[in-house]
């Protein structure tokens, strides 16, 4: 009651701070104080109602709705503590904190002007209105309680010493598994009611926290992600409050500071957690182009391309009485903040839930409806301001420079950052439209865009202000592109690169290197706060040489590995040892040892079945090393499984190197993975694998922890003649069970074993007509993927550098916001 009631009045003493900024603005003389105390006291209320549920979930009262889902008492401090913004509701409830917070700075940075601080915070302080009103007890309140809908909850959260209860006895029921579950919901709370029988004392142990987010770094990216997407409201109000206020330039100063540290904020956030997933899930990578993923790094795209155009607008005006790209800079300012309400569209309304998997599932017609009216609205205020005054802004907008000018080189970098992010756009929302695009679509589509943006940052460094005499650009481009030349030769000579675009790639990462290395050096003896922008571009490519390096040059194998038994790949000789037990906890580390030449290293992959959704977890180990790493992601473990005597490390051809791909009748069973679309063949059979199988209520029940059941649909052309066949996996009670498919005219049976987030399958494929004559013999198998990860270390780093070189860049421009 207390929280509702918290909200309920931070979403009043919003509208009325609306409405005092608004008299302000209009000249009232009175009002200010009033608008300003307004804010004060929304952001202590919001304050408070945060408080309110951290203290809900520390001391762990489970009658509420949301605690229970999200939180449980086994949980670490830090990780329970995590668990406030594990969900829609407390994820919008960090977001309006931090933008309320961020308020606080922002009135204090715009004091010296009542008609730029009015106008601002009426803006922004919708923002925090539209919010708290996401929360709100008609939405998506983390202050409701458990119950309020009939649900069948497992016996195993509440008390058993009231289970016994006669009266409480037929409210249990047993599902076909003899699952024995509680009917919780008005009734038997006012039944609960009566026995005088509290609810926290009632209900005992909640859920918990999804184990995929059981990690450090789970403390870590949620929270700097929505400070990010705090701030990314703060150029949105400064475009409107120059619209309002007619002036154009004063707005620039302000922003720029700002978006600085918005966009380093954001930016480290989204590699954050590219490097949970690189780390933690084992999906062997760091991107996988998943459309949650994309949908916050489109706002980050275009606020760094923002960022570059507001320059030429503050060195422009500077010499002139109105910058240039005026209505660029509104236009994408605006553009920023709606692309991360978008953001927050895909990820929470559910559209992207069987296409994600990290997408929440749906939330409700009323939040849904809430969530596209949050976009529609800011849209309509953003372009529909634009376009009220752009016969104006097009009247003072000068004329062009030179082409050769280091404006128009900005320019057309910020052009090109643009249009990568209307390639990931389109493929983000393909689901939407009922359709989607492989990973491949992004690669291809922005591999040369990256190419010319790392051209453009060194290009444009070349080029100056206004206009650049040929013999310049000649003399600068010469001396940078012929060091970068012998760069890239050494690069090709040592990674074995040798196809013509990758080699081009890496000059322009080279080229991009040098001329910033060579203008810090000559910044340096000026002032080291000029560096910052220099130290940002170096990081965005080595961060992308990363990309290219680490993606095609790296080798991955698949390896069954028989207990005790040398199989050899990679170059590398791998040997699964044992199992052992981590702790008292139900996971279990696999002990693999690989020889690298003259030396021994040990891997110990982790999995178990996750009690809270009954499906099979997957932990890689990751061995570093210089330049490189050793990624072992496992698979399956099969004790006493029959593989065929002869092929016990069949996993490894004559030439030392795994099998990637079944193409043979000899052996009673393969492993094979696959992407969509990928095909194999195997007993005369073409396999194919076309999409993913998931029933309809698959992804809420995973959601909710209870049992569900996904799988694949592979397409057999046999005798020639198509058939489809569904293999499956289904997660039921504390148990991953494979729900194996036989193709009887070619006597295969398909056993799916993992689902991949990057759209691939594992199968193990059996030959039972192998099977049934092979000499065989009982083993202990582990199925691992082995993978040597190259110059991983250099997206790491380059993302280090991209954040550290523009928060330097928003130091230098601190004293313009007045903090």
């Amino acid at each position: 009651m207390i929280g509702n009631l918290l909200i309920t009045a931070a979403i009043i003493t919003g509208i009325f701070t609306i409405v005092m900024y608004y008299y302000s603005f209009k000249g009232y003389t009175n009002t200010l104080l009033l608008a300003r105390k307004g804010f004060y006291l929304m952001t202590g209320i919001i304050t408070a109602a945060s408080a309110l549920l951290l203290y809900l979930i520390i001391s762990h009262q489970y009658q509420y709705n949301y605690i229970f889902e999200y939180s449980s008492s086994d949980l670490s401090f830090g990780l329970l503590l995590s668990t406030f913004y594990a969900g829609q509701e407390g994820s919008f409830l960090l977001w309006l904190f931090f933008t309320a917070v961020t308020g606080l700075f922002l009135i204090k940075s715009l004091s010296g002007n009542t008609k730029q601080e009015s106008s601002f915070m009426m803006i922004y302080s919708l923002v925090a209105v539209f919010l708290a009103v996401l929360i709100s007890p008609l939405l998506k309140n983390p202050f409701s309680y458990l119950g309020a809908n009939p649900d069948y909850i497992q016996l195993k959260y509440f008390n058993a010493s009231y289970l016994g209860l006669p009266d409480i006895q037929r409210f249990i029921v047993a599902n076909n598994n003899g699952v024995k579950f509680l009917k919780f919901g008005p009734e038997l709370k006012a039944l609960l009611g009566g026995l005088n029988i509290p609810l926290n004392n009632f209900i005992i142990a909640g859920k918990g926290l999804n184990p995929l987010l059981q990690n450090f770094w789970m403390q870590i990216h949620p929270p700097l992600l929505f400070v990010g997407f705090a701030m990314a409201a703060i150029p949105y109000s400064f475009a409107m409050s120059a619209i309002i206020r007619k002036d154009y330039k004063s707005w620039v100063d302000k922003s720029l500071p700002w978006l600085y540290v918005s966009m380093s904020v954001l930016g480290l956030a989204i590699m954050i957690g590219g490097y949970w997933a690189y780390g933690v899930l084992g999906w062997g990578g760091f991107w996988g182009w998943d459309p949650v993923e994309n949908s916050s790094l489109v706002p980050w795209i275009i606020g760094i391309a923002l960022m570059h155009t507001l320059i030429i607008q503050k060195i422009t005006q500077s010499r002139e009485e109105h910058g240039k790209y005026i209505r660029t800079n509104l236009v994408l300012s605006v553009l920023t903040f709606i692309f991360v309400i978008y953001s927050t569209f895909l990820t929470r309304s559910g559209i992207l839930s069987n296409a994600s998997v990290h997408s929440f599932v749906a939330p409700g017609m009323v939040t849904y409806l809430f969530l596209l009216g949050f976009i529609i609205t800011f849209t309509v205020i953003g372009i529909g301001g634009v376009i009220l005054r752009w016969k104006y802004l097009k009247n003072i907008s000068p004329s062009n420079e030179l082409f050769f000018s280091r404006e128009n080189g900005l320019l057309f970098g910020s052009a090109l950052m643009l249009g990568s992010a209307l390639i990931i756009v389109v493929g983000t929302s393909a689901p939407i439209f009922g359709s989607s695009v492989e990973t491949s679509f992004y690669n291809k589509m922005n591999f040369p865009l990256a190419i010319l943006i790392m051209f453009m940052i060194a290009f444009s460094l070349i080029l100056r202000w206004r206009s650049t005499f040929t013999k310049d650009i000649i003399k600068g481009v010469g001396i940078h592109l012929l060091m970068s030349i012998i760069v890239t030769v050494v690069v090709a000579l040592t990674s074995g690169m040798s196809l013509i675009y990758f080699n081009l790639y890496t000059l322009m990462a080279s080229f991009t290197i040098v001329t910033n290395v060579s203008r810090i050096i000559k910044n340096l003896k000026i002032n080291y706060l000029l560096t910052g922008g220099q130290i940002a571009h170096i990081g965005v490519a080595v961060f992308l040489l990363g990309v290219l390096l680490s993606g095609n040059f790296s080798k991955s194998r698949q390896l069954m590995l028989p207990k005790g038994k040398e199989v050899h790949a990679l170059n590398r000789t791998f040997t699964f040892t044992g199992y052992n037990q981590i702790g008292n906890s139900e996971k279990y580390h696999f002990n693999v040892e690989i020889k690298e030449g003259n030396k021994t290293l040990k891997a110990a992959p982790v999995m178990f079945i996750s009690d809270f959704n009954n499906s099979l977890m997957r932990e890689p180990d990751i061995l570093p090393g210089f330049g490189k790493d050793l990624y072992i992601s496992p698979i399956e473990y099969n004790e006493n499984s029959t593989i065929a005597s002869s092929g016990s490390s069949s996993s490894a051809n004559q030439s030392g190197e795994a099998s990637a791909k079944p193409d043979s009748r000899s052996e009673e069973r393969k492993n094979i993975v696959l992407k969509k679309g990928e095909s194999f063949e195997f007993n005369n059979a073409k396999i194919t694998f076309t999409k993913f199988y998931m029933p309809g209520n698959s992804m809420e029940n995973m959601t909710n922890g209870k049992s569900f059941e996904m799988g694949a649909e592979l397409n057999i052309n046999y005798a020639g003649k198509d058939y489809s066949i569904e293999p499956a996996i289904q997660y039921l009670n504390n148990r991953q069970d494979a729900i194996a498919k036989t193709f009887k005219p070619a006597n295969i049976k398909f056993e799916l074993l993992k689902l991949d987030a990057s759209g691939s399958i594992n199968l193990n494929v059996y030959n039972l007509d192998k099977a049934a004559e092979s000499n065989s013999e009982a083993q202990d198998v582990l199925t691992i993927e082995a993978s040597v990860k190259q110059n991983i270390d250099l997206v790491w780093f380059g993302v280090i550098l991209i954040t550290a070189g523009l928060l330097l860049a928003a130091l230098r421009r601190k004293s313009e916001i007045k903090l």
